[in-house]
């Protein structure tokens, strides 16, 4: 089973208001720049960690409790 990358069409500084809008979320303006950035670099992340091909038989790792 191979998992294909976010869609490319991805566009963080259009994708950064739309959300803020929806979410009924003022931001400042200079932060906008940022959070831009930082959507770029957790989609490359993403892309990297779900271009990985896993085999069916792979199973989720356990949870631990205290």
């Amino acid at each position: 089973m191979t998992q294909t990358p976010t869609d490319p069409t991805f566009e963080p500084d259009i994708y950064a208001p739309a959300a803020a809008a929806l979410l009924g979320l003022s931001i400042d303006p200079a932060w906008m720049p940022a959070i831009v950035m930082n959507l770029r670099v957790l989609r490359d992340a993403a892309d990297r960690v779900g271009s990985v091909p896993l085999p069916d038989e792979a199973e989720a790792a356990p949870v631990f409790t205290a």
